[in-house]
């Protein structure tokens, strides 16, 4: 059922859709993707100050220490909305829309429960943003909390690292293109009509392939035993995970998922900041507020110049301002823009005859370099890593993983080190991967943990381990208290299936509820609950209503099962005396 997008840029094949959606006045959907932003911008100004329109929205999953289900997003015209509400929308448009292609395709009436949904995540998103986009897909009546395995949350690198082993030798983009003439296939001159580069292209038929292998040939057997890195560049964040395939077929995780916020959004945000140097902060500002639609409008057009950037290519490229833009800044500024942009001063940086923004290749290129370096000291220091050392081969998908600039400057940096391999259709790595992951979530039998989680108990004092500031007295005994009871720590390879077991006894006899703080800790040598970094993430609850309750001991002990080799962090519980399931959940965003 895959297939191109509507709407998009002219010129430009797209496969995927932005992360955008337009809101009602009211709250209700009216549309997602290109075609919300093409509605958006349609919108005369009074409008555009009612409707509520959010672009890249997920990334605040990312950046929220403090995600709760009551979260807020900031559309464009300033309103602030439920950013549960926002996926939710999002989600339900996208199981409508998934039903209704695969009926249409399929002949047959496909309904929901029909369907094992998978969501993506970014591998160095937290337990909560999980835990968010489970909740928002009950919100969207994607799957029922009675049923939560028709839910999978698979992690991004992972479903990419499921796809790429199934490439074969075609599949993959070539090394390094081969600078050949332009000249006429039918009457090829014995002088070329133009060598230059703006005349070169990565082409398969020219370029160097990665193995010299049959164009057939599975990729499988190249990589089976050894260890590769795969490097997922998305919109908003970058994801490095190291895998292990072994001789079962079966996935091993040998460094834990790192990265962060480096996506190409973060070129949009250099460009937005030249624009800021340019024309002044204030000015950008303001424009902003009261332009939203324009702003928009602004950053499609160089939306479609970034994707198109290319090292391979020696031409400037244009961007187009909007007539609002030119007409605030005369009535704000009282001056032309092009007399601006020459004060400016960066002769690589101009005002067109045609009334655009010029960059040349230079300045295109100099707003790739700051992320570009934050990516490549990632790579960097999970090579130096010594769980990571021995790779083959280094795997380079995600949508930001099609420009043209990012693929030339992983492959200049570290093909000395390892072979850069890149899919065709680059971007949807992850997607047929997903697919793969809810055929078989038993793949990645080993991962690591990400970080350290616990709970805080007493512990007997011993004077030779404990510091006196901790010593606490009770019924004669000294207890040292804030003692860090670890269940798993960072980095450790957890095997899926794995299970850590608790007992807890409450505090009540007739307690009908039961809950357990969760901290975590980004290091491995936390000792107490109150050391530096740890912190309170979540709750372990348990539900210990029981229509026997008159039948049962007086001191109740309940054991908890904790999966944590899986992507999401699990929990089930037993009474210990009447062997009797008690319902339990882990909630990280009821801190």
């Amino acid at each position: 059922m895959m297939r191109n997008w509507e709407g998009g840029d002219p010129g430009v094949i797209n496969q995927k859709t932005p992360t955008t959606i337009l809101l009602t006045p009211e709250g209700h959907l009216d549309s997602f993707g290109f075609t919300a932003r093409d509605r958006y911008h349609n919108l005369t100004p009074d409008e555009a100050r009612k409707w509520m329109y959010f672009e890249r929205f997920k990334m605040v999953l990312h950046h929220n220490a403090d995600l709760t289900k009551d979260t807020m997003l900031r559309a464009s015209n300033g309103e602030m909305f439920p950013a549960l509400r926002v996926f939710a929308l999002a989600l339900r448009f996208f199981k409508e829309h998934a039903l209704q292609q695969l009926s249409d395709q399929s002949g047959i009436t496909v309904i929901n429960d029909d369907v094992r949904w998978v969501i993506t995540v970014p591998a160095i998103w937290k337990a909560p943003a999980k835990q968010f986009m489970r909740q928002a897909a009950y919100e969207a009546d994607l799957v029922s909390p009675d049923c939560p395995d028709q839910l999978l949350i698979a992690l991004e690198p992972e479903a990419a690292s499921i796809y790429c082993r199934k490439l074969r030798m075609y599949q993959l983009i070539p090394e390094y293109p081969e600078r050949l003439p332009l000249q006429s296939p039918r009457y090829s001159l014995p002088v070329p009509i133009n060598d230059g580069l703006a005349c070169t292209d990565v082409r398969d038929d020219v370029a160097r392939p990665p193995f010299d292998l049959p164009p057939d040939h599975p990729l499988e057997s190249k990589i089976k035993g050894t260890r590769y890195m795969v490097v997922d560049c998305g919109g908003g964040t970058v994801d490095i995970t190291v895998h292990e395939l072994g001789n079962d077929n079966k996935l091993t995780e040998l460094y834990k998922a790192t990265g962060g916020p480096y996506g190409a959004t973060a070129v949009d945000d250099e460009f937005v900041n030249l624009l800021c140097d340019i024309f002044g902060h204030d000015f950008i500002a303001h424009y902003r507020a009261k332009y939203p639609v324009g702003w928009v409008n602004l950053m499609i057009n160089f939306e479609s110049r970034k994707r198109s950037a290319s090292p391979y290519k020696n031409n400037s490229l244009n961007v187009s301002l909007p007539f609002t833009f030119i007409d605030y800044f005369k009535k704000q500024k009282g001056g032309h823009i092009d007399s601006v942009v020459k004060r400016y001063g960066n002769k690589e940086i101009c005002w067109s005859s045609e009334g655009m923004l010029r960059l040349s290749p230079h300045a295109m290129r100099c707003l790739f370099v700051p992320v570009m370096e934050k990516i490549k000291h990632a790579i960097g220091d999970v090579l130096n890593n010594p769980d990571a050392r021995h790779l083959k081969f280094l795997f380079l998908v995600g949508g930001f993983a099609e420009s043209a600039t990012l693929q030339y400057e992983v492959r200049k940096e570290f093909s000395a080190i390892l072979k850069v391999l890149i899919p065709t259709g680059v971007s949807l790595a992850i997607l047929k991967g997903a697919v793969l992951f809810g055929l078989d979530p038993t793949v990645v039998n080993i991962r690591r943990s990400r970080l350290t989680y616990g709970v805080g108990v007493l512990n007997r004092f011993n004077q030779s381990r404990h510091p006196s500031s901790k010593l606490v007295h009770r019924d004669g005994v000294d207890w040292c208290t804030d003692v860090f009871d670890v269940f798993v720590h960072e980095d450790e390879p957890i095997t899926l299936g794995d299970t850590v077991i608790r007992s807890y006894t409450p505090a009540k006899a007739n307690q009908m509820v039961s809950v357990i703080h969760i901290y975590s800790s980004d290091s491995k040598d936390s000792a107490f609950i109150t050391d530096p970094g740890v912190r309170k993430c979540g709750s372990l609850c348990l539900d210990l209503s029981d229509e026997d309750a008159d039948h049962l001991p007086t001191r109740r002990e309940i054991q908890a099962r904790m999966m944590f080799g899986d992507t999401e962090i699990k929990v089930s519980a037993m009474d210990v005396a009447t062997g009797r399931c008690v319902r339990a959940s882990i909630d990280f965003l009821n801190k």
